[in-house]
């Protein structure tokens, strides 16, 4: 997706016309053509596999409301989900967070949709499920490390297949810091659901595995410590503020 995006920013402004084929078409492309267009770029195609860029001279100031983000939101249902609890979540498009919505009702989550708002009440005990990731609409990979985090504490074994990003399970091996069972090969990781995860001291190896950490340790027995958490901070503003209106008990150390 990223790349995608830096080539529209990039040639937005450039002479002549720019194809982009095998593009990705994620909601934040579209959301981010729409805002260029609004600021006089000419680009066609967004949400499909080819985007056209006609370079324009100039482009214009405008007021513009980003869309919500929908991995955020996904993180916070599955804190829900984590934990054995009930969250709302505020202000999304339900619609994209089809495949995580589906993959949590999986789960054994009860989960009830009303226009822009999504509520879900968790099991007394999750059920163990197998995910594979896909370009979008499929199950996005930036969710891929928070499921992790979430069937390492469901009934059974878990399978997930990460078909779009290499060494995305780094994770994985801080999570048995913390009692997790879980094993990888490849591109596939077993995940064999445990009663409880105890604290531990353990690290953020990106955003969203760091996020995964986080998530574990509020559903952990004891005290989590995640180190590196400018990672996560990079895509979860205020993540301590909002944790702590579900019932979390966590907080950033100075200096951290």
């Amino acid at each position: 997706m990223g790349a995608t995006e830096n080539i529209i920013l990039a040639t937005v402004l450039a002479e002549g016309k720019t194809v982009i084929t095998n593009a990705a078409r994620e909601p934040e492309i579209v959301d981010l053509v729409r805002m260029l267009k609004k600021m006089g770029a000419n680009i066609n195609g967004e949400g499909t596999n080819i985007i056209e860029i006609n370079g324009v001279k100039k482009l214009f100031d405008v007021k513009y409301r980003v869309m919500p983000d929908r991995i955020e939101a996904g993180t916070f249902l599955c804190a829900g989900a984590i934990t054995g609890g009930k969250v709302k979540i505020l202000n999304v498009i339900p619609k994209q967070l089809t495949p995580i919505i589906s993959k949590l009702e999986e789960t054994g989550c009860r989960i009830k949709i009303k226009k822009n708002d999504i509520e879900l009440e968790a099991p007394q005990k999750l059920k163990a499920i197998e995910i594979k990731t896909m370009p979008y609409p499929g199950f996005p990979t930036d969710m891929q490390p928070i499921f992790g985090a979430v069937m390492s504490v469901a009934k059974g074994t878990s399978i997930i297949t990460e078909n779009i990003f290499e060494n995305r399970f780094k994770y994985l091996a801080e999570l048995k810091r913390m009692g997790a069972k879980n094993n990888q090969e490849n591109s596939v990781a077993v995940i064999r659901g445990v009663k409880k995860l105890s604290g531990a001291n353990v690290k953020s190896t990106d955003l969203r595995g760091g996020a995964a950490m986080v998530l574990a340790g509020i559903a952990a027995r004891g005290i989590t410590q995640v180190n590196n958490i400018e990672y996560i901070l990079r895509g979860y503003e205020n993540i301590d503020k909002k944790l702590r209106k579900l019932g979390a008990n966590i907080q950033i150390k100075e200096g951290d």
